[in-house]
């Protein structure tokens, strides 16, 4: 858990911070200091329009929590440019990432690393194969003014502003990210990575993600989010775009190991052309309250995706999650996989959506929820929703809902383990399909996290 690995937040100076009431002298302010182009000025005040128009969704709870006018909005730390090197970064930031073992991780595994703080990028690295390869990999910002055509072509265009009213939200006040194009034909087996820390209280955050594989191409990015112990709430509204063209690979994982103060969006959707995959796999752990439903449109002939969600929520607190499967063209394929923890007190929902529309002959989706729960307090929810029209189309979907079998528990705490300890060893082995599917470095981490999570826990039952 993240509070147990970064403590509490420590105060770190910015250089710039703009908070207070949501409109549109905020959106313009934050677009000036940016020093963006009139066209995407123009993209934020839309979407600003469409913020105040649009009401609170009504799967939307716990949002009422947060006063929007009393955030900071926008906030820069007091780093002067991006960092090319972890000694260039200051000592009060950079402890946070040793604390995760991101400095250990880049230079065992990844081929690139971006750093996002609060609301800004501070550091960035890639390694020389990649420009070699003509991968282009850079901050959000960095791409608007860099290449503006191909951000054009991709901003905004997977996950519409329009899709409800904190979407709406992120794209008027949208800071940091990362822009990644593969390609056609360029295969980056070693992972890149985004990694965003949310590193003071009473803080909104919307980092924008694109990656883009051109045709041909394969990628594994991997996502991670954190944030220290915070004594105020802070509002993460995140989002993703993917775009797989003909024949492209995208592996896309996520890691959010929150504190319990962060109210959690994290907006995801790929788009999938004939004979492209994209894989999702999404852990979420910690926040008080957690939306993320990472969704495909398989758009082509013959694209596939596969969806595996872990939701872990101990103690009073939601995690809604889920995926949606769009087949719009003949012979795709889906798979979700959902697995939830809910203890002492933890509520789990998952939403599913399987669309397939007529005309999408063949079409094949496989839907799997499995939901443990720990005690009488938790509890799990699960409502798939499937639109089915094409004759032709087979879905399937299984749920299974349990405890902890009584027997397993007593047969491990014969042997020395206390109650808490066996539990946690049990809850990796629920979870080890996923785990099985992460580099090994996050594999580590997940299993530290559950450990801390569970090795205390008392009162099974």
């Amino acid at each position: 858990m993240a509070d147990e690995i970064l403590g509490p937040a420590r105060p770190v100076p910015r250089a710039i911070e703009i908070r207070g009431k949501i409109s549109r002298s905020l959106v313009e302010e934050i677009s000036r200091i940016k020093k963006e182009p009139d066209w995407m000025r123009r993209l934020r005040l839309r979407a600003l329009e469409l913020f105040e128009k649009l009401p609170t969704p009504k799967w939307v709870v716990g949002v009422e929590e947060l006063d929007l006018d009393e955030l900071a909005h926008y906030a820069r730390p007091n780093v002067e440019t991006t960092a090319s090197s972890w000694d260039e970064l200051p000592k009060e930031i950079r402890e946070y990432y040793e604390k995760l073992g991101i400095p250990e991780i880049e230079a065992k595994v990844l081929a690139g690393l971006s750093l996002q703080f609060d609301s800004e990028p501070i550091y960035k690295r890639v390694k020389e194969m990649l420009k070699k390869k003509g991968v282009i990999m850079v901050s959000m910002d960095e791409a608007v003014r860099k290449y503006p055509d191909l951000v054009k072509k991709y901003f905004g265009r997977v996950y519409p502003m329009s899709d409800h009213k904190f979407a709406a939200l992120h794209y008027a006040l949208w800071s940091g990210g990362v822009f990644v194009y593969v390609p056609p034909g360029v295969k980056v087996y070693e992972p890149i990575e985004s990694f965003l820390l949310v590193g003071n209280p009473a803080q909104s955050v919307y980092d924008h993600t694109i990656v883009v594989v051109d045709e041909g191409g394969y990628l594994n990015f991997i996502e991670g989010c954190s944030a220290p112990r915070l004594m105020k709430h802070s509002f993460h509204n995140g989002t993703v775009e993917v775009y797989a063209h003909k024949g492209a690979v995208v592996k896309f994982t996520t890691m959010q190991n929150w504190s319990r103060n962060i109210i959690n969006f994290n907006n995801k959707r790929g788009i999938a052309e004939e004979r492209a995959r994209i894989d999702w796999i999404e852990g979420s752990i910690g926040s008080k309250i957690t939306y993320t439903y990472p969704s495909t449109i398989l758009k082509g002939r013959g694209s596939s995706s596969s969806s595996i969600v872990v939701q872990i929520a101990k103690g009073p607190y939601l995690k809604d999650t889920g995926s949606k499967m769009i087949h719009l063209a003949p012979d795709t394929r889906s798979r979700i996989v959902n697995k939830s923890i809910s203890a002492e007190g933890g509520v789990n929902i998952y939403r599913g959506l399987i669309r397939i529309p007529r005309g999408a002959r063949n079409a094949r989706s496989h839907v799997e929820c499995q939901s443990l729960i720990l005690n009488d307090k938790s509890y799990a929810y699960t409502y798939p929703h499937n639109q089915i029209e094409e004759p032709t189309a087979q879905v399937t979907h299984e749920a299974v809902t349990g405890r902890l079998g009584e027997e397993q528990l007593f047969y491990l705490m014969q042997r020395g383990l206390s109650e808490g300890e066996a539990v946690s060893i049990l809850v990796l082995g629920f979870l080890e399909e996923v785990i099985a599917e992460l580099p090994f470095e996050y594999a580590n981490i997940l299993r530290r996290v559950v450990e801390i999570e569970f090795s205390k826990l008392g009162g099974v039952g």
